[in-house]
Parts: C-alpha cells; structure tokens; sequence
C-alpha cells in the first residue's frame, strides 16, 4: 500500500540502518519456544482438543502484539524477558479470537495463513473448545509465569488490562459490532470505533503493558497507549485494503470476503483513496507519539511503517 512519506522521518530516518526483519525473526523465536513449553504441558484426553490448539498456535503468524509488547518494554528500559509472559497470554487470546472469527455463524471463513481453519480441520465443535481454551490458557500464563522482577502488584494490574482490552470493552464488543453493521451504512466514526474495539484495543494493551512490565513511567504508558491506539486503527484499515486488492498467495486466504459479507469496511465509508490518506495519518501521528522517546523509539517506528506497507 503506497503512502505519502512521513513528516516524522527526521526524527527517525528511513535512511538508517534498523534490520526489522532480524528483530521480528528474534522476537518471534521467543515467543514460539516459549508457547511450545507451555503446550507441551497441556494434557488432553482424547488428544483432540491440545491438537487444535497446537494447530492453531503453529500456522504461522507475525506474532505482532507479542512483539508489539516485548518492544514496548525496552522502549523504557526494560528487558524483553520481564515481558514475554505477557507477550503469549496475548498471541494466545489473539489466536483464539481467529479461530471463533473464523466460524460458519461469525465469518464463516475456509483458510487461514493458507491452511483450513480450525474447524475445516476439527470440526466446529472442536473449533470452539479450541477456542475457548487459547483462551483461558492466557490468563493461567498471566497468572502462574510471571518474571520474578515483576511486582505483584504490576502482575494483577496486567491481568485487569489485558481482560479488559479481550473482553466486553474491547475486542469481543467490537466483533459484535462487526457482525451488527454486515449490510448497513456507517459513518466513519462509527467503524474506526468498531475498529479500535475489535483490533486496537488488544495492540493497545499490547504496549501498554510492555510499558507497565519494563517499569515505565506514567507519562510513558499513557505514551506508547496512544500509539497502540493509532497503529491498532491504522492495521485495520490496511487489512480492508488488502481484502480488497491483497494478494491470495501471500495472504493464505480468498480475497473479497468483506464484500461478500457485506461487512463495513474503511473502503466502504472512505472509499481506496480515502482509507489510504487516514492510514497515512495514522501511521503519522503514531510516529509523532514516539518522538518523545527519541532513537529509542525506532523499533516501535518501524513496526508502525509495517503495520500499514505490509502486504499481508
């Protein structure tokens, strides 16, 4: 998705040398060795249910809100350890919020990352318990693996975010709001709220409490949220686009759903040139926020640029 080039530049530089590529490989080994340890742990019989979790968990993924998170905590000087407990309790409720959106009664999708969905693969049945575990299996991290640098009280507090952020004042209000819009007119900020609730709420806590673990100020939380609230409404907007003109192989899935559904969409209230400029904005105003932060903040700068330019 081409955008117009950022006024924030200056401050960051597209010019110098920061390898994304590398630093998203690191982050997600992490976070992949560390949800494979705890799905080893998981015993099920019959192995049914620990093997659609495990399907789910393994299809791939850019890991972005465990990244987003890890990121977040050295921004203000922690270590990405303190945070990475934190980091898979949200790839796990992110995975399970897939796979229910995936459903014949939400979205009623056939591929994910070029696989079948959960319940192509299991059934729906088995799709749903999947589901409902990913789920339950992040606040049992959230609240048995905590690093030892972690305060109690910072630990209780992250729960009470991430909750908050996955549940009825967040994203699963705003998949209901998805599903309630389907065939009607919305103005735009009608969708970019349905949009924050059901994508950015959950980058929002992502950053938050990265923030949060790695001993962040105030002033710097409230920082790196409004951030995650700009990025979380930008990633959206680029998902639309790319629903609309992406490209099948390097998505994993069919493309034009959105219209098929008859879902409300950035395209559909501001129409392709429209979702651009806003994405553009977005991406701007979510770099400004990291001025504050200097050099420091280019990790998350960049991932900001990828959130809008990538191309699945």
């Amino acid at each position: 998705m081409a955008l117009k080039d950022s006024g924030t530049d200056t401050v960051f530089g597209r010019n110098d040398v920061f390898d994304l590529d590398s630093y998203l490989k690191e982050k997600q080994n992490l976070v992949n060795i560390e949800l494979g340890r705890f799905l080893d742990e998981v015993t099920c019989s019959p192995p049914t249910l620990i093997q659609a979790m495990r399907y789910c968990i393994e299809a791939g993924g850019k890991r972005l809100r465990p990244v987003l998170c890890m990121a977040a905590c050295e921004l203000v000087g922690g270590r990405q350890t303190d945070a990475l407990y934190a980091a898979c309790a949200l790839e796990l409720i992110h995975t399970y919020s897939l796979v229910h959106d995936d459903l014949p009664a939400m979205d009623n999708d056939d591929l994910r990352r070029g696989k079948p969905t959960c319940h192509k693969a299991f059934g729906e049945a088995n799709a749903i318990l999947a589901g409902d575990a990913l789920l339950t299996a992040a606040f049992e991290v959230l609240g048995s693996r905590p690093s030892e640098r972690v305060p109690p009280s910072v630990a209780v507090r992250i729960i009470s975010v991430i909750a908050k952020a996955a549940g009825a004042s967040g994203m699963v209000q705003g998949q209901q709001r998805d599903l309630f819009f389907e065939g009607k007119t919305v103005t735009w900020e009608e969708l970019a709220a349905l949009h924050r609730l059901k994508t950015g709420a959950l980058m929002e806590a992502s950053v938050s409490v990265g923030a949060m673990l790695g001993g962040g100020t105030d002033e710097q939380v409230a920082a790196v949220n409004t951030y995650g609230s700009y990025i979380g409404l930008a990633f959206q907007i680029a998902d639309d686009l790319l629903d609309a003109d992406g490209d099948p192989e390097l998505l994993g899935k069919p493309v034009g759903s959105d219209q098929a559904l008859a879902k409300a969409t950035a395209l559909s209230t501001l129409g392709v040139e429209g979702a651009r400029r806003q994405a553009a904005d977005l991406l701007d105003k979510a770099l400004s926020v990291l001025t504050v932060f200097g050099k420091r903040g280019e990790p998350l700068a960049a991932l900001a640029r990828f959130v809008v330019e990538r191309t699945h």
